[in-house]
């Protein structure tokens, strides 16, 4: 194929694509411990993964600050983005499960107690969005376990939602507004009676009703990403203990279950249907 007469070949102080995207540094980040071809494979998937978080983490961050501005349209762009992020997550797992378990074992040992659990950005998403363990902290010292502390004191999405709906008139439950962030928000009976209102009326709560799905959303793909997890695991290990210590499927297998945001879940069921 000719060149075109136009594409730039003289670099000399100009940027590259490699020295834009720190190709060198990246693509020298992957060092494998054993010679088996397949550690490869585990290494850039979990590389991969960590750079996703990246950018979740850099979307929740700026969302919270939208909707602590009361700006909870420019939210609607930035879920939608994790969402896909989060389906990428997904279909990723289907390049791991083409790891054998007789090919995961001949390079398991050298992973030593290294483990998924330890992921620092995974554990900041999850505080982010509501689903928090202080005894999670031990896992992690240092820096790392400061950043997990600061996620762990602060409000979640869904609390700056819920904080929202409050100076929009919405009559959500002082005890709500005022509870302990440090721990999981509870599926509350006034809080689903304002998101029912909200789900009855749309029209006339539009922005609060569109933020509700996409949240859903978020909600909805973690947990496909969990169960592909835990599928991939078991097709791998079966029931053997993860590397970390954790019990491996069975301990993956409740996160699956764990919901984020609980009102939105439980006011479905609460819905009237016309004419009721």
């Amino acid at each position: 194929m000719a060149q075109d007469d136009e594409v730039v070949t003289d670099f000399q102080d100009r940027m590259t694509y490699g020295g834009y995207l720190q190709l060198d540094l990246l693509l020298r980040a992957q060092k494998p411990l054993s010679s088996h071809h397949d550690e490869l494979l585990f290494v850039i998937q979990h590389q991969t993964s960590e750079l996703w978080f990246k950018l979740i983490l850099h979307e929740l961050r700026a969302a919270i600050a939208h909707v602590q501005r009361d700006q909870l349209s420019e939210t609607f762009k930035i879920l939608a983005r994790v969402k896909h992020i989060q389906a990428q997550l997904v279909s990723q797992w289907a390049v791991l499960a083409t790891l054998t378990p007789t090919e995961y074992l001949k390079f398991r040992h050298v992973l030593g107690p290294a483990s998924g659990f330890q992921s620092l950005q995974n554990r900041l998403i999850e505080f982010t969005l509501g689903n928090k363990d202080r005894r999670l902290l031990a896992v992690h010292s240092g820096a790392d376990q400061a950043a997990l502390q600061a996620a762990l004191e602060a409000p979640t999405l869904y609390d700056e939602f819920l904080r929202y709906l409050a100076r929009r008139g919405k009559p959500v439950p002082a005890a709500v507004l005022q509870r302990d962030v440090t721990e999981p928000h509870r599926s509350d009976p006034g809080v689903r009676e304002v998101i029912r209102e909200i789900y009855e009326h749309p029209e006339e709560n539009w922005d609060a009703y569109e933020m509700c799905e996409k949240l859903v959303d978020v909600d909805e793909q973690l947990a496909l990403w969990r169960f592909r997890h835990v599928k991939v695991v078991q097709r791998i290990i079966g029931w053997k203990r993860g590397t970390g210590g954790t019990s491996g499927v069975d301990y993956l297998q409740k996160l699956v279950d764990v919901r984020l945001f609980p009102d939105l879940w439980d006011v479905r069921t609460e819905l009237k249907q016309a004419g009721e």
